[in-house]
Parts: C-alpha cells; structure tokens; sequence
C-alpha cells in the first residue's frame, strides 16, 4: 500500500496535517507566524507533525540553473521590497510525509528493532520498543524521522496502520479535500498518476513528472509525488540512497559489547560482594 500526493490539486489547506494530528493524538505546533512571514506554521516534518503541508513562496526572478534552483528567500525579498512587502511570483504547496522507503535506511540502523515493516510494506516505529538512540535519525536520506523533546523517543508517519487493519484509509487523505493525497495498492497508484502525468503533459505542463517511483530514490518510494517543479524547491533531494545494513552493523555490535560489558561488571561485583559477605 501507499500515497501518491498530486501537488498540482494541492490547495494548501492542511486539513491533512490536522487530521493526522487529531487521528494520533499528536500535540499542536502553535499558529506564530514563521520568520519572514510564511503561512507555513509547522514549518517541517518532526516528532509531533507526521503531515507537513510545505509553503513554498517563490520569489519574483526565479530561474533554474544547470539544475540547481536558484531564487530570492523571502528574507531578501522584504529587505528589497519598498514598502516592505515581498514581491511573490506564486505558492507552490505539497503535503509532504514519510517515504515508506523500499530500502529504509532508518529501519536498517535501528539496534532494537522498533523500526518494522509491515504486512502492507510500510514502516512502522513501534515507540514502545524505541530506546531513543537517534541512529535512524541520522540515516533517513529525508530528514522525516525527529525524537520527541519530552522523552528522547523517535516518531514518524505509520501511515494509519491501526486504520489499515480496521480497512480504513488513513485519515491524512480521508481528509483531503481535492484528492491531492490519494491512497491505495501501490501499483494501482503508479498507474493512476502516469496517466496524470500524461493528461498534464498534453495540457501544456511539460515539467510533470512523477518523484519516488524511481528505484535510484532508496529503492522507491510506497510515498510517491508528482511534482512541476525541481525536487530541490520541496526541501526534496534529487538523489537518495539510505545506507546498507553493513555501514550499521558495527555500530550496533558495539552499543551490544557495551551493554553485555556493562552487565558482566554488575555480575562480577555482585559475585565479589556476596563473597566477602559469605
């Protein structure tokens, strides 16, 4: 199973975020407007938002160079602007989520085995199993996974996988009003948006394309987008690769000898002290 998010019907209404947020009981990121004067309050993925709507407020002049995206930040365009407003050429929104990675570089580096793959081929974090080391953290090519600052432990998306067992959707596009996030059998959903991208194509959009389905994006993505524009200007990398299992291992083997060492320490100075008691 998977989403494909149609940013092109995105209308940035973030009903998803809510409804992610109310569906697992996740805590409010505050309504302060951003530094710069985005829209944006949540800002990006983390422990406590597992749906971001993206805000992305494209400077006038922006130009792509030899692939790289070029453009004013809205601090530059208020320290340019006259009358202190920034001159905006147009939002561009995308609901952005876990990846659900085919190679999940954070499943391959968790030592305790919270990180799981589910029957519907989706990551899981089981929070109950986390130890709160942060090794996942650092190997999702995609910044998605963040620790709660409360209680040290990871959290990410589970795509609704207490709903999937009911046989529900999940709620972040059960909410969506425009079907930008559309969930179903993975393979379903790759057709149904190369036919989109086709029907864009031959409306005039020739910069539709599809981002995920790639198996050089960590093996592909069960969380797919179509995008107009340069990943780069989602916060998106153009490539990705989570690290192998064997980058890992050593890590974990050694976070393993630390504890076994530990606990062989405890056991020799309990035998010592009983001694001398005896």
């Amino acid at each position: 199973m998977g989403f494909f998010t149609d940013t092109t019907v995105c209308i940035g209404c973030k009903a998803c975020e809510v409804a992610c947020k109310q569906w697992n009981d996740l805590p409010a990121d505050g309504s302060i407007f951003r530094k710069g004067g985005s829209y944006d309050h949540t800002g990006s993925l983390g422990a406590s938002t597992w749906r971001h709507v993206r805000f992305v407020e494209v400077a006038e002049g922006t130009t792509t160079l030899d692939g790289e995206v070029q453009r004013a930040t809205l601090d530059d365009a208020f320290a340019s602007s006259v009358n202190g407003t920034p001159e905006l050429d147009r939002w561009i929104f995308m609901s952005d989520v876990c990846k659900h990675c085919t190679h999940a570089g954070c499943l391959d580096a968790c030592p305790t085995g919270a990180l799981i793959r589910t029957e519907f081929e989706t990551v899981v974090l089981q929070q109950d199993v986390c130890n709160g080391c942060g090794y996942c953290v650092a190997a999702c090519p995609f910044g998605v996974v963040d620790r709660s600052p409360d209680d040290g432990r990871a959290a990410k998306c589970t795509l609704c996988y207490d709903r999937l067992e009911d046989g529900l959707e999940p709620a972040c596009a059960k909410a969506c009003p425009t079907d930008s996030i559309q969930f179903g059998p993975y393979e379903e959903l790759v057709e149904v948006a190369e036919r989109r991208v086709a029907k864009l194509r031959a409306d005039g959009e020739d910069g539709a394309y599809l981002y995920g389905t790639d198996t050089n994006l960590a093996g592909g993505l069960k969380a797919f987008f179509l995008l107009t524009e340069p990943p780069e200007r989602f916060g998106l990398p153009a490539d990705a690769e989570s690290p192998i299992q064997e980058n890992v291992v050593p890590a974990t083997v050694a976070a393993i000898g630390a504890g076994l060492l530990a606990a062989a320490g405890v056991a020799a100075a309990f035998v010592i002290s009983r001694g001398r008691g005896g």
